[in-house]
């Protein structure tokens, strides 16, 4: 029997300075049985870096030709399309041609180093891509906040997030490896 996705619910109340983006946003996150909560985190903290009355969570893991969040158009156009880990040049070019902007979250310590040298020169002429970079003590302390139900307050300000809780407090400082060009 295949296992099932556990659900989270997530009440965010953000405060993007950098943006001047102030909402309050409910979610309901869906981590597949393969997921770890750090990546789970790392999800979440891309939708707080992006957040927008139209960005959402898509089906994930489970589906291969759609990212696992993204912004629609209402006339259907990709705006944003977000990817995570240490994701195939091929697979981004794909995503930078189907929509607007690209962005992809890149975690998993001192694997990142190598598999950013491996891929940057590659990576430098999709115009329409950022890369980010979440530090390995970033995605562990965020893992302090997963729960079932989770309220987090965000602030955000000079690129620094700070994630808390009523118990915990997160400094999460994103590393932009490539920028929009």
């Amino acid at each position: 029997m295949a296992l099932k996705a556990t659900v989270f619910k997530v009440n965010l109340q953000i405060a993007d300075m950098d943006r001047g983006y102030y909402q309050d946003h409910q979610l309901t996150l869906a981590q597949h049985p393969s997921e770890t909560d750090g990546r789970m985190m790392v999800r979440l903290l891309a939708f707080i870096l992006n957040a927008s009355e139209t960005l959402s969570f898509t089906k994930g893991l489970c589906v291969d030709d759609e990212p696992e969040l993204w912004d629609k158009s209402l006339s259907g156009e990709v705006d944003l399309w977000i990817e995570f880990g240490q994701a195939d040049e091929k697979w981004l070019r794909k995503a930078s041609g189907r929509a607007k902007a690209v962005q992809l979250f890149t975690y998993g310590g001192r694997s990142v180093p190598i598999w950013w040298k491996q891929n940057q020169a590659a990576l430098e002429r999709y115009k329409n891509l950022k890369v980010w970079n979440i530090a390995e003590e970033s995605v562990t302390a965020m893992e302090a906040l997963v729960s079932r139900t989770m309220s987090l307050q965000v602030s955000i300000s000079e690129g620094q997030v700070w994630l808390s809780d009523n118990e915990h407090s997160v400094l999460i400082e994103p590393e932009i490896l490539k920028d929009y060009q």
